[in-house]
């Protein structure tokens, strides 16, 4: 599969979103998810993005990550060149989600990481999500910190406007890798984002790809110009979806979610679709 770079790494173009393996109503069981991550890893996915924060609720707290790890450590194949990427500052009290971005707390989610996936120190560690109770330096400060101590290889954040980004770059320094914002045919706001990531240097993780879970399934319906080159192409709109984030800039790299094989297995093959100048003219006017 194509790669790209993350950091001073490479990583496949395109990755796996673990969360719906865990956060949805009707998650496949445990062994149709850990299958599901196989079939990403046969298809070069070495990608693999999840957070403590995704499960049905507080009392799973921590499921996404145990998946992975068990997925990973079943896998028949090698999985050293893998980077999981995991995230922390959102908790969650009964179904609710909620934050904390103090760095005591952050502490403790990214040790509790580090138990839940079996590894000496995280690949890719991200702030979830702003808290506005404390100061984005306080935050920064701490992941600074993580790094330095050798808990985390690499610091992400997530949801940040580019005064945010500006910010961690200062405080964080050579450590920060990457930002991971809402970004898809139907939420562009974080346009302004994409392109500064693109301009200092840092990975961009579109999350929610597709438009989020619960929009996924009427994509077809809802981007008209996709789902034309998606028949023009003879593919499917996700796969066209998939191939016009990466079209967007070289440091693109998208997490789309899958909870089945069949759909992590079209979204790889996206990152060899090939868009024409003529097409993507048009799906980024549509």
């Amino acid at each position: 599969m194509q790669q790209r770079r993350l950091g001073k790494t490479t990583v496949s173009a395109i990755g796996l979103g673990a969360m719906p393996l865990s956060t949805k109503e009707d998650r496949p069981s445990p062994e149709d998810a850990i299958a599901t991550v196989h079939a990403a890893l046969d298809a070069g996915v070495t990608l693999i993005d999840t957070a403590d924060a995704y499960a049905r609720d507080e009392s799973e707290f921590g499921h996404n990550e145990d998946l992975v790890a068990r997925a990973l450590a079943g896998y028949g194949g090698d999985t050293s060149g893998v980077l999981v990427a995991t995230k922390g500052g959102h908790t969650r009290r009964g179904t609710d989600w909620e934050l904390d971005g103090t760095p005591a707390y952050l502490r403790r989610a990214c040790e509790g990481s580090l138990r839940r996936l079996g590894v000496e120190a995280i690949g890719l560690y991200q702030f979830h999500r702003p808290d506005p109770a404390t100061p984005w330096e306080e935050t920064m400060g701490a992941l600074r910190g993580l790094h330095d101590d050798g808990l985390v290889r690499m610091v992400g954040i997530s949801n940040a406007d580019v005064a945010q980004i500006d910010a961690a770059r200062a405080i964080v320094g050579p450590a920060l890798v990457s930002v991971q914002n809402q970004f898809s045919p139907g939420y562009r706001s974080s346009a302004g984002e994409l392109a500064h990531c693109a301009e200092v240097g840092l990975a961009f993780l579109p999350w929610s790809p597709f438009g989020g879970i619960s929009s996924a399934k009427s994509l077809e319906s809802t981007a008209d110009e996709f789902a034309a080159v998606a028949e023009e192409l003879g593919v499917s709109v996700y796969r066209v979806t998939l191939a016009w984030h990466l079209a967007q800039a070289d440091v693109v790299l998208p997490i789309p979610g899958a909870s089945r094989r069949e759909s992590i297995l079209d979204s790889a093959a996206a990152a060899d679709l090939q868009l024409s100048p003529e097409q993507l003219a048009r799906l980024n006017a549509a």
